[in-house]
């Protein structure tokens, strides 16, 4: 079928990417594959996120959810800013549900938000399906929030200005949080970033099927993830939670406002746009932004490409607004 063109910068990198990191992920390869991303992705020590003392960082243990173990946090803020509670962000990596850690995304998220906006950030090192499939993930992130709102002080950190995000699946848990902060009458959530969000476990989309194998994701990959990460008796039922699929739940309402961008040449972009929609529908406010010719994740695979530089600012100057919406820029 037809396709949109890839920008021309982001088709030059995605032509050169291994061909082995675009193999599919099926369930009898995703232990080998779990285990050659956890050898081949980063781990930046406490040390090296310092950056030689331009931010303040430190790894924490924190009660996680009841009759689960701990939850892991990388607490980092920009140095010399002691004596005014910050601004917070809490942060779920990507990775499928099944990959990814905490320490990986900080440099991006320190670089782009945290230095500029003088923002301390809490990233989750939320346990991974399909050994811990939902809602062990889920929980440890509300865990994590709980906690961080109510050790505001210890943290140096406004609880009044608390917000979530992340990227794919991390953006797809940060949606199913704000869902259950707002059910189960929890925190309140400034805003949510939503960085191609994964949200649909039908991949119902048109977009997931046009652009299957073509992205950097295929249907097979995706469905072995949402079969991870729902597990046996969820997958492909019709009693999947909203707060695992977003895409399912029919009540937006009362959500905190959303930031959402995805790239006009990826699987995820129809059930981003549909989610969007349905924030509006149900009242509430998002900003949805679909980058021309970009793939999954296409800045942080191209940073250096200017609509990667674009889709950054922008972020930027949303999340730079919300707080001076709040009262306290």
């Amino acid at each position: 079928m037809p396709v949109p063109p890839f920008d021309p910068e982001l088709a030059v990198v995605l032509a050169a990417l291994d061909p082995e990191a675009l193999a599919p992920v099926t369930p009898e390869n995703l232990r080998a594959v779990q285990e050659r991303d956890v050898n081949a992705r980063p781990r930046p020590t406490v040390e090296e996120l310092g950056d030689g003392g331009r931010f303040e960082v430190a790894e924490l243990s924190v009660p996680g959810p009841p009759g689960g173990p701990e939850v892991t946090l990388v607490s980092a803020r920009p140095a010399g800013l002691a004596g005014r509670p910050l601004p917070l962000l809490l942060y779920m990596h990507g990775g499928g549900m099944v990959m990814g850690n905490a320490w990986s995304v900080l440099p991006r998220v320190l670089n782009d938000w945290a230095e500029p906006l003088g923002m301390a950030v809490l990233s989750v090192e939320y346990r991974l399906a399909p050994q811990t499939p939902y809602p062990g993930p889920l929980e440890d992130c509300y865990a994590a929030l709980v906690w961080a709102v109510e050790h505001a002080a210890e943290l140096g950190v406004d609880p009044d200005r608390v917000l979530i995000g992340g990227k794919s699946a991390g953006g797809g848990l940060a949606a199913g949080l704000a869902l259950l902060a707002r059910d189960r009458g929890g925190p309140a959530v400034l805003g949510q970033v939503l960085l191609c969000p994964m949200l649909d476990d039908r991949m119902s989309g048109f977009s997931s099927r046009q652009m299957s194998g073509i992205d950097i994701g295929d249907l097979t990959s995706h469905a072995t993830f949402w079969h991870a990460y729902l597990g046996d008796d969820l997958y492909g039922s019709a009693d999947v939670p909203p707060y695992a699929a977003p895409t399912r739940a029919t009540d937006l309402s009362g959500l905190p406002p959303a930031y959402i961008d995805v790239g006009s040449a990826e699987m995820f972009r129809d059930e981003n746009i549909a989610y969007a929609d349905a924030i509006w529908r149900s009242g509430g406010q998002a900003e949805l932004h679909v980058w021309p010719g970009a793939f999954h994740s296409f800045d942080g695979i191209a940073p250096n490409a200017t609509v990667s530089q674009d889709a950054r600012t922008t972020r930027t100057r949303w999340l730079r607004r919300l707080l001076a919406q709040s009262g306290r820029s």
